[in-house]
């Protein structure tokens, strides 16, 4: 009989299946299925990258000081409130390793994100779903599912994989009414796409049970840096610094990310562009009869007749030459998620679409 054993949970985590970057057969192929920014990072991060290549013999800093200020003077923010991690997906597992345990309870909304429910599995804690309301987080639901075992909420804000998002009365409304226990996330990973919004950072700015994730991965363009933070009360801060580990950010992405987060005329044009384009294309599917709720990211969630449907056309768009997500483990089965492209990319797309339904 096998001894060593797992902590419990442990075994019941599905491992995590990224967005495919190639298919079979094929040499060039379109990626539209990890979110990430068409247009690259910014130059200046690009820059920023190969200079750093010249101190890699070197350790990182243990402290992130650099990246940290400037997030703090981009955002007006404290900087001793700010931690840097592997992604916004380690600051999602620090949380829970640090603020939950065995019978402890976390929250996550039926279609969100699959890192809560893994992190939570991770530390022992027990996942808790929550229905949602058109593809959209219900604030009542959340509450009525609260009790004193809720240790932590997670909420994204605009949701990943739908688009949608509460607003802000709504996020006040739900800080001011969970467990006294509780620490409510608002993961911000696509903030950065909605217009006047600052994903939750004034509230968390001003109340001790709000805490709040940003990624570089999004509009950023550097997915492959891994670079994320988190702002909250400095009591949060220091707890989670203390599981954090010292060297846990390179020099390269530490440097990559300082540059392109002062970078923000780029953030601003690719926005922009990402946005424009995001609009034509919901439209675009609608008048192909595919129904499609309004996105705030830089993604799309369009719906099929049923199943059998959007799996066919999945498989459509890769004889194509397109890759998108199929979303069946968010319980979308129905859905497909496609990431925005530049607006060619998306012209060619919609009309492969219209091929597959007319065909």
């Amino acid at each position: 009989m096998v001894k060593i054993k797992p902590q419990p949970g442990i075994m019941k985590i599905d491992l995590y299946e990224g967005g495919a970057s190639q298919l079979s057969g094929q040499d060039q192929v379109v990626k539209l299925s990890s979110n990430e920014n068409p247009f690259g990072p910014s130059p200046k991060a690009v820059e920023a990258y190969s200079i750093s290549g010249k101190a890699l013999h070197r350790y990182p800093s243990t402290s992130h000081g650099h990246l940290r200020e400037a997030i703090s003077i981009i955002f007006d923010l404290p900087k001793e409130n700010i931690i840097c991690g592997v992604g916004s997906d380690e600051i999602i597992s620090l949380l829970c390793q640090t603020f939950s345990g065995q019978g402890d309870e976390v929250i996550y909304t039926e279609h969100g994100f699959a890192m809560y429910k893994i992190s939570a599995l991770a530390a022992s804690a027990h996942p808790v779903v929550v229905k949602e309301k058109n593809r959209t987080a219900d604030i009542k639901n959340i509450i009525e599912k609260c009790s004193e075992k809720t240790k932590l909420i997670f909420i994204a804000n605009p949701n990943n994989p739908t688009g949608t998002m509460i607003n802000y009365n709504e996020i006040q409304e739900l800080a001011a009414k969970i467990p006294e226990q509780t620490l409510l996330v608002l993961d911000g990973a696509y903030a950065e796409y909605v217009d006047d919004y600052d994903g939750g950072l004034q509230l968390a700015k001003n109340s001790n049970n709000v805490f709040v994730t940003r990624t570089f991965s999004k509009i950023y363009g550097l997915g492959g840096m891994r670079v994320g933070w988190g702002f909250g009360s400095k009591s949060v801060i220091d707890a989670l610094q203390r599981v954090r580990g010292p060297f846990n950010l390179s020099v390269p992405a530490l440097a990559v990310a300082e540059a392109a987060i002062k970078d923000q005329d780029y953030v601003k044009k690719c926005k922009e562009e990402n946005n424009a384009t995001r609009d034509w294309f919901i439209s675009s599917l609608r008048k192909s009869g595919l129904a499609c709720d309004n996105s705030f990211t830089n993604f799309v969630l369009p719906r099929f007749k049923n199943q059998s449907q959007a799996e066919l056309c999945d498989q459509y768009l890769q004889s194509k030459g397109f890759i998108v997500r199929r979303v069946d483990g968010y319980n979308l089965p129905d859905s497909l998620r496609i990431t925005v492209g530049n607006r060619k990319t998306c012209e060619r797309l919609i009309n492969i679409i219209d091929e597959f339904l007319v065909g």
